[in-house]
């Protein structure tokens, strides 16, 4: 029995020796080999420039494969309802604000806190995007993918428009890293629509009602390297279904959730 639907119709991907989907494809698909490389950010040109300079690398990426997956499906970055994911607040400015804690200063800065926050992204996909639609947030540690998944997919039931899950974690400084060891930035963007469309849409993805969650073990990674990309970032764990898409792939694939049960997610080509 099929619980929840929807069709993938738009893809964007940031993160270590990756710069978008196209080359994420041909990395997954076996058409070219990964070399890992840190993750280039470049300053959103859609936010005002008083945003643009205060924006984090989470805020950058997260804009950046948003963009990418409204413009392969051809949608208006302003009318999908939106879901971000996330593991936690950005590493570098908790970093900040732990700094000037126990150096004395409590004059914390109103920018960084309020940049602190996971949440922080979705509002500044609003400004850049001029959104005012529905927008939810979610942080499930490292199943925050998994959990942004099932919130898009309940979300594309409940609004009956476009869904944009963005999901995005950023790299920890020492010491913060010795107790979260996040090396990278890294970001995916999915654009799901409850209707199919003929040539536009890439894949269906299916939770099914008496396998939604399971115990049985998370789908790894073939490639070392990747594996490896896998299990660094959360917001990574979302690479075996990405694999699955790109080799246009059928199955079931079961992703990192909240410790246990695992999540199950079944994915068919449609082109």
């Amino acid at each position: 029995m099929t619980l929840l639907s929807a069709y993938l119709e738009g893809l964007g991907l940031l993160g270590p020796g990756v710069t978008n989907w196209p080359q994420g494809l041909a990395i997954l698909a076996g058409q070219m080999p990964y070399q890992q490389q840190k993750t280039v950010l470049s300053p959103p040109a859609s936010l005002p420039p008083a945003e643009r300079r205060r924006a984090s690398p989470g805020v950058m990426a997260a804009l950046q494969v948003g963009l990418e997956a409204c413009a392969m499906a051809g949608v208006h970055p302003a009318d999908p309802a939106s879901v971000f994911a996330s593991s936690g607040g950005d590493g570098r400015i908790c970093h900040a604000i732990c700094s000037a804690l126990a150096s004395g200063d409590t004059m914390i800065s109103p920018t960084q806190f309020h940049n602190s926050v996971h949440n922080a992204i979705s509002g500044y996909w609003g400004i850049a995007a001029g959104a005012m639609t529905p927008s939810s947030v979610v942080s499930a540690y490292d199943g925050s993918f998994s959990a942004g998944l099932l919130e898009a997919m309940t979300l594309l039931v409940g609004e009956q428009r476009p869904v944009l899950l963005i999901a995005c974690d950023s790299d920890y400084p020492q010491p913060l890293y010795d107790a979260r060891p996040v090396p990278d930035t890294f970001a995916v963007a999915l654009l799901l629509t409850a209707t199919p469309h003929p040539g536009k849409t890439i894949a269906q993805l299916s939770f099914c009602g008496d396998a939604l969650f399971t115990d049985s073990a998370v789908q790894l990674m073939d490639d070392i390297a990747l594996e490896g990309l896998r299990r660094s970032i959360p917001a990574a764990r979302c690479l075996p279904l990405l694999q699955a898409i790109a080799r246009s792939e059928a199955g079931r694939i079961v992703l990192d959730y909240v410790n246990l049960p695992h999540l199950a997610v079944d994915v068919a080509p449609c082109s």
